[in-house]
């Protein structure tokens, strides 16, 4: 556990919660360690809100002491299940991320059209309110048939139990917050279901995730038309999840396949308009929080670095340029 709080509070330092938990650090280390000993341990309320990230999401905020647990929970059990997970699933691991998914796709893409060659069409589909509604109760058989310890099952009990969304009802506790590391986990063994059942059982050979955004690439059409049925039964039987109707298509490659925040042609890539908009909007907020000394010009000069790293993955060299003003115009105010 300080192993955990020493990660977890790194860039938060100037935080109140942060300060104040620290002021007591090894009595707080040592008073939960003792609950989790004593099974005494009972998870706390989270305090809920609203981000634009861009659409409206509603985030739920542990306390400090439980986020330490969280990240404790992770550290031990991510090494675990890392290597039951497929290659191509991307999000919350170490070496994948947003970037190598947008390079498997073009990959994928690349050997179905024999580089621009041939027909090649794409399937884009993600989840109705993914983390909203996990299941509990399909989530911990999940968990149970890998982690046999009686003392481990409890304490995931208790986390995974901390939470219910507005989906749950009296007899099927539904939904992981957010904003939990441990969620970030949970979402990847849950659809590990799904992806085993893409690889082995459809035996999808292009297919890729991340969280509850997938694709599949082919160059029939109809064969990913035919995919749709199947995938949505799998969902719905065994994971009491289902497809987003508003979110399922099938792009020819030539049009332009919209995934992770890139928009993908035959010859070039560029960032989403929606992803720019926000980049903006959330790069001017930063600056706003270094002037009122919220934040590091260190963490700030992080941030601008991010958002070129991920301009450069597309055909963003105006955008980066655009940036690069916007930084030296609002500092010099």
């Amino acid at each position: 556990m300080f192993s955990a709080w020493d990660e977890f509070k790194q860039g938060k330092r100037r935080r109140m919660d942060i300060l104040q938990f620290e002021k007591n650090l090894e009595q707080e280390i040592f008073k939960l360690h003792r609950h989790l000993k004593n099974k005494a341990y009972v998870h706390d309320p989270y305090a809920d809100f609203y981000i634009h990230d861009p659409k409206r999401r509603h985030v739920h905020k542990a306390t400090v002491r439980d986020r330490i647990l969280h990240h404790t929970v992770f550290k031990i059990l991510n090494p675990i299940y890392e290597p039951t997970f497929i290659a191509r699933s991307f999000s919350c691991r170490i070496g994948k991320g947003t970037h190598k998914g947008i390079l498997a796709m073009e990959y994928m893409i690349g050997k179905i059209s024999k580089n621009n060659t041939h027909s090649c069409y794409v399937l884009k589909c993600d989840i109705r309110k993914f983390f909203d509604t996990i299941d509990h109760g399909v989530l911990l058989g999940i968990l149970r048939r890998k982690i046999k310890d009686d003392e481990t099952t409890w304490l995931l009990e208790k986390i995974v139990g901390s939470f219910t969304s507005g989906y749950a009802d009296l007899f099927s506790p539904k939904g992981v917050p957010i904003g939990n590391l441990t969620s970030q986990l949970f979402a990847n063994v849950y659809m590990n279901e799904f992806d085993q059942f893409m690889k082995h059982e459809l035996k999808v050979e292009y297919y890729a995730r991340y969280t509850d955004d997938f694709i599949v690439v082919s160059d029939d059409e109809g064969y990913l038309e035919n995919l749709i049925g199947r995938i949505s039964l799998f969902l719905r039987s065994s994971l009491k999840l289902a497809l987003h109707p508003g979110k399922v298509s099938i792009t020819k490659y030539g049009q332009g396949v919209d995934f992770l925040g890139y928009v993908a042609f035959p010859h070039h890539k560029q960032i989403r308009k929606r992803t720019w908009r926000r980049i903006l909007r959330k790069f001017e907020e930063r600056i706003s929080m270094h002037k009122n000394g919220s934040i590091t010009k260190e963490n700030l000069d992080q941030t601008i670095q991010s958002y070129l790293g991920v301009l450069s993955h597309g055909d963003s060299y105006r955008k980066s340029q655009d940036l690069k003003n916007m930084y030296l115009f609002l500092m010099g105010k």
